[in-house]
């Protein structure tokens, strides 16, 4: 099977790529500079130079391909829902114009509000856009990643997140290597077929009071929990440089999703994943905190 990976260094997309190595495929990896491989795995993969917002070197690095596994690109910088949506023109026409038969693509939860979650609008539309082609595809619901919490490490030290969700409101936290391991399943599996909706919910769904109490545990460090109001954090996203767009972008995750949502797929076996967020922080947190104090 010819399998195509874009973000093979992100964190899902490295896992990705090192599953299905393990499995005994070759990918093609799609990424802007391939000297960002790691050097060991330079050998197991065919990389190809892509800007995943140019449509043509899209079409023309998935030639040949049977599956693939798609992450909508950002750069962090400017609007994302306009970035995903000239993202996802190219990877509908790959799609189209190259017959790839399936698409593993990484969604979110919320993603089935279609409107008013923010960032996670883009996800919809790129749902929206690759059912239209008519491909076996599976969208990846997953739940709020671990890693998002190295983005917070000046707090952390500081010993105080700030949110913006009421403190005992619970959601899906993920480790993104589970979440890899999904996915890399479903581009191998020959099971299953046409429109699927795959949740990726982690090991439980957490309180931002008990991700507190997790993370003193596994830090050895009191953590503790704030909630700000909604413009606090404008202003402090503002204060980090973040455009206009992208601060209603990252707002909008969260408020879209604090009230009247219940998410379109419950938890159950086949959403629930191994990692749980102690072993991560225990494995991944710690001493990146430890280390800058240091």
């Amino acid at each position: 099977m010819r399998i195509a990976v874009t973000t093979p260094t992100g964190n899902v997309g490295r896992h990705v790529v090192a599953t299905l190595v393990r499995a005994g495929v070759r990918p093609r990896v799609l990424l802007r500079d391939p000297g960002r491989l790691a050097p060991g795995l330079r050998d197991e993969v065919d990389a190809v130079p892509v800007d995943q917002y140019d449509a043509d070197a899209v079409v023309a690095a998935t030639r040949d391909i049977d599956a693939l596994f798609w992450v909508n690109p950002t750069s962090g910088h400017g609007d994302p829902l306009a970035e995903y949506a000239r993202a996802t023109s190219g990877v509908v026409r790959a799609v189209t114009e190259n017959g790839i038969g399936r698409v593993v693509f990484q969604s979110s939860v919320g993603a089935e509000k279609r409107h008013g979650a923010g960032d996670i609008d883009g996800l919809a539309e790129t749902e929206i856009a690759l059912d239209g082609t008519g491909v076996d595809v599976t969208h990846l619901r997953c739940g709020y990643f671990f890693t998002n919490l190295a983005f917070e490490l000046e707090a952390l030290r500081a010993g105080t997140l700030q949110v913006i969700l009421p403190l005992d409101q619970p959601m899906a936290w993920v480790a993104p290597r589970d979440i890899a391991e999904v996915a890399a399943t479903r581009l191998l599996s020959p099971a299953w077929s046409g429109r699927c909706v795959q949740a990726v919910h982690g090991p439980a769904d957490l309180t931002w009071r008990q991700v507190g109490d997790i993370l003193t545990a596994a830090t050895g460090r009191r953590i503790g929990v704030e909630r700000i109001t909604d413009d606090a954090m404008r202003a402090r996203l503002r204060r980090a440089g973040m455009a206009e767009s992208l601060v209603e972008a990252v707002i909008g995750m969260s408020t879209g999703l604090r009230e009247d949502f219940v998410p379109e797929q419950a938890r159950t076996l086949r959403t629930t994943t191994p990692t749980t967020l102690a072993a991560w922080a225990y494995d991944h947190l710690r001493h990146r905190i430890a280390d800058e104090v240091a």
